[in-house]
């Protein structure tokens, strides 16, 4: 079981990297049933230090925004609970823990959130909490010794190092759903695009409206 930040203990870590960052109770538009804990919007932002933007780049705290990805996956499952209703969810790249909250909410039997940033699943524990549902914590995908009845990925293939993963998820998972805005294809057969949703990352980071789209992808 990873060790877990509080929450006053993850905004003091907070702090440290992105300077006057602190969190907020923040409710989301496409889903209103979800509250999370994400960076304040009225947080100072930069210019930084060049130290300080080292810092940032190395430290990056993603599980401090709720990426579009993760609200669409979110009201995906809400709007449709069969996705998920009384199976065994795998939520890889959990970040803020939205995908799997969401999936809990939707009728999940069992729901495991895996991120190798112990930031991050101190955020799922904590928003998790925020939202009166009980998850299960995994740091590390290669450690999991069960097979999943589905597992979800959601804005984690912005980076191309990140692709060889969705063949390592799904050796434990019976299916795959992804949701990704910078994704427009994915190189594979067994990848079939089954819908897109208009959202936007929390707070609002002003990105393009290309990737305002989060399409859908489904392995089965």
């Amino acid at each position: 079981m990873p060790d877990f930040y509080n929450k006053d203990q993850l905004q003091s870590w907070l702090a440290t990297v992105v300077p006057n960052a602190s969190l907020q109770i923040t409710s989301l538009p496409l889903c209103p049933e979800i509250e999370l804990y994400l960076l304040a919007d009225d947080c100072q932002q930069g210019p930084y230090s060049s130290s300080q933007t080292d810092l940032i780049m190395r430290e990056t705290p993603y599980w401090c925004f709720c990426w579009a990805s993760g609200q669409a996956m979110a009201r995906f499952m809400l709007e449709d609970p069969s996705w998920v209703k009384n199976k065994s969810v795998l939520d890889f790249g959990s970040g803020s823990g939205i995908a799997g909250i969401a999936a809990h909410k939707a009728g999940a039997k069992r729901v495991v959130a895996c991120d190798i940033d112990s930031h991050a699943l101190s955020a799922t524990q904590i928003n998790a909490q925020l939202n009166r549902v009980k998850l299960e914590y995994k740091d590390d995908l290669y450690k999991l010794d069960e097979i999943f009845d589905i597992a979800l990925v959601a804005d984690v293939l912005y980076d191309r190092e990140n692709w060889p993963l969705l063949e390592d998820i799904q050796k434990v998972a019976k299916q795959v759903l992804v949701a990704d805005s910078r994704v427009k294809e994915i190189p594979s057969q067994h990848y079939h695009a089954i819908g897109n949703m208009s959202a936007t990352t929390l707070p609002d980071l002003n990105e393009f409206d290309e990737f305002k789209s989060v399409v859908f992808y489904h392995r089965c």
